[in-house]
C-alpha cells in the first residue's frame, strides 16, 4: 500500500483524472437508472464535488478541499484556472462563424440584459443581507453575473475576503441552478437552435453552468451558448468596477 500512495501522489495529475472520470460514470449511471435523466449527470458530479471538496477542507483544515489531501493533490492542478480556461475556449472550436457574425446583435443584446439583470439581482440580494455600501453591493452584484467577475471586481474595489467570498457562492448557486434547470426547461423556452443558445449563454452568461446545462440538453449547442458565455465573463469584468460601481456609489456614497 505505501508503494501504491507514492506512486499515486508522483502521479497526482493522472490520478486525478482518474478520480474525476470515475465521478462521473457514477453520476452519469445515477442520473439514467435512478433518475431516469430527469437531473443531468453534470449537475450530480458537481454536486458530489461541492461535498469533496468540503469534506476535504474540514478533515484537514485547508483552503483547497480535497486537494489538501497528499493523496489528492492533483485534483488541485486539475481543477485550476488553466485548464478550466481552456475547457471554456476548448467549447467554441465546433460553432460556425456564420451563425456566429449572423446572430451578433442578438448575442450583443442578451449579453447587456443578462449582465444587467444579474447584478441588480445581486444588489438586491446583498441589500437584503445589510449590506449599505458600494464596494460590498458591487461584489456581490458582480459574483451573481458569475463567480469569477465577483471576486475580480472585489479586489478591485478592495472588498473585504467575506464579501468575496459571498459573491464567489452567489456566483456558484447560480451556476448549479443554470446547470439543473437548463435540460428542464429548454423545451418550454425554445432552447433548441445555435440562435437561441447564444442568446441563452448571453443571458445566463456562466460558462460551466451554460456548457453543462446545454450538453444535457443538446451537445450540438454547447460552442453556441459557450461563445457568448465566455463574452459575459470579459464584459462583466470590465463594466461592474467601473460603471456599475460609479452608479452604485452615487446612490450609496
Amino acid at each position: 500500500m505505501e508503494i501504491a500512495f507514492d506512486i499515486i501522489e508522483k502521479n497526482g495529475l493522472i490520478f486525478a483524472f482518474l478520480v474525476i472520470g470515475l465521478l462521473v460514470l457514477i453520476s452519469e449511471i445515477i442520473s439514467k437508472k435512478i433518475l431516469k435523466s430527469r437531473i443531468p449527470g453534470s449537475a450530480i458530479a458537481i454536486f458530489f464535488g461541492l461535498i469533496l471538496g468540503y469534506w476535504g477542507g474540514f478533515i484537514t483544515g485547508g483552503e483547497k478541499g480535497l486537494a489538501d489531501l497528499p493523496l489528492f493533490s492533483g485534483i488541485g492542478f486539475f481543477g485550476g484556472s488553466m485548464f478550466r480556461d481552456f475547457a471554456i475556449v476548448a467549447t467554441a472550436i465546433g460553432a460556425s462563424l456564420y451563425l456566429i457574425v449572423r446572430s451578433g446583435m442578438l448575442g450583443f443584446i442578451s449579453l447587456l440584459i443578462g449582465i444587467v439583470l444579474f447584478f441588480f439581482i445581486g444588489v438586491l440580494v446583498a441589500l437584503a443581507w445589510g449590506f449599505r455600501d458600494a464596494a460590498s453591493l458591487c461584489t456581490i452584484g458582480a459574483g451573481a453575473c458569475t463567480y469569477i467577475v465577483g471576486p475580480v471586481t472585489g479586489a478591485a474595489l478592495g472588498a473585504s475576503s467575506e464579501v468575496i467570498a459571498l459573491s464567489i457562492g452567489t456566483g456558484l448557486v447560480k451556476t448549479i441552478a443554470v446547470t439543473i434547470f437548463t435540460p428542464i426547461a429548454a423545451k418550454r423556452i425554445g432552447l433548441n437552435s445555435p440562435e437561441s443558445a447564444m442568446a441563452y449563454g448571453g443571458i445566463m452568461g456562466t460558462s460551466s453552468g451554460v456548457a453543462a446545462g446545454l450538453a444535457a440538453t443538446d451537445p450540438k449547442l454547447v460552442p453556441y451558448g459557450a461563445v457568448t458565455a465566455t463574452f459575459y465573463t470579459g464584459l462583466g469584468c470590465l463594466l461592474c468596477p467601473s460603471v456599475f460601481y460609479i452608479f452604485l456609489h452615487l446612490i450609496f456614497p
